[in-house]
């Protein structure tokens, strides 16, 4: 059976190619954890199957910014040199923390050549991802990708011209802050496994992400379901976000028999294409600090 993107027509989507799974983690425990499992699956597949995201906004302790930066920083390159072709990636504060301008200058002053892009959160509007470009050109990674997270309702309505920032390739959204920010309109369980596919407000962003996205030929990213350790659950979530999925440290391997059917979406095993036609068990969750994300819009 031959795939849409290669009998489709003029498609503004699909221009953009990543793995299905991004795997964030903050704790240095977990961060080397990510990066073996990832190493495990390079050596088994052939290829680079998922990314690891290594947290800075959630990862580093309160006073210790400075170091926690110096520390992913040193990691990703020490994987990246063992695997050149290892997709690893770091999430900076957001654009407003004190910690940001550092983040960036050290992350993508010394590791920019080697990151598969930097992620930023807490997006709000173009003018963010301008300061985020800026800061990259300043510390001299002139192509590095940005990937960006959107987490509140004035940042979904401005998802179509934060799509079309040429240095944007892929939007997250970010959903317990998103219903945070609704006030209580929102009640909790919209951020649950059923909630987060019915309520309409929540509904109603992701749709718009994914249009924007699609619109512009960037990768719409999921958010993080919680019922990471339930399998049945999962078998429900996954069909119905279907792109990006986060890979949680307790999901060991991509193709295990428990892997949920994505109904046709997803392409079959293989390890070609740099890990984007494998299938994975697409397990959202969060286990401490550690943020696994990508499911689909």
């Amino acid at each position: 059976m031959s795939h849409p993107r290669d009998v489709l027509l003029g498609a503004q989507a699909g221009r953009v190619q990543l793995p299905v799974c991004d795997h964030y983690s903050g704790v240095e425990a977990r961060m080397r954890k990510s990066l073996q499992l990832q190493a495990e699956l390079m050596q088994e597949f052939g290829a680079c199957v998922f990314d690891v995201t290594l947290d800075c906004e959630d990862g580093a302790p309160v006073g210790g910014e400075t170091e926690h930066a110096a520390l992913v920083t040193e990691l990703a390159l020490t994987a990246t040199t063992a695997r050149p072709n290892a997709r690893v990636a770091v999430r900076v504060h957001p654009v407003d923390h004190p910690s940001f301008e550092a983040d960036m200058a050290l992350i993508a002053g010394r590791a920019g050549q080697c990151l598969s892009h930097i992620m930023v959160p807490k997006v709000e509007s173009v003018t963010d991802v301008d300061r985020a470009q800026a800061a990259l050109l300043q510390a001299g990674a002139t192509d590095l990708p940005l990937h960006v997270l959107i987490e509140s309702p004035a940042a979904v309505h401005r998802a179509f011209d934060i799509a079309a920032h040429p240095r944007v390739q892929s939007i997250s959204f970010g959903l317990m802050d998103f219903v945070s920010a609704h006030g209580g309109a929102i009640p909790a369980d919209g951020m649950g496994i059923e909630g987060q596919f019915t309520h309409p407000l929540v509904l109603r962003a992701k749709l718009g992400i994914a249009s924007a996205c699609h619109a512009h030929g960037k990768v719409p990213s999921h958010c993080v379901v919680t019922e990471f350790k339930n399998t049945e659950l999962m078998r429900m979530a996954a069909p119905q976000s279907l792109t990006r999925a986060g890979l949680h440290p307790h999901v060991e391997h991509p193709s295990r028999p428990d892997s949920p059917d994505l109904g046709g979406h997803g392409p079959e095993r293989s390890p070609d294409r740099s890990g984007q036609r494998n299938r994975f068990g697409r397990h959202c969750g969060r286990l401490g600090p550690d943020q696994p994300r990508r499911a689909v819009a």
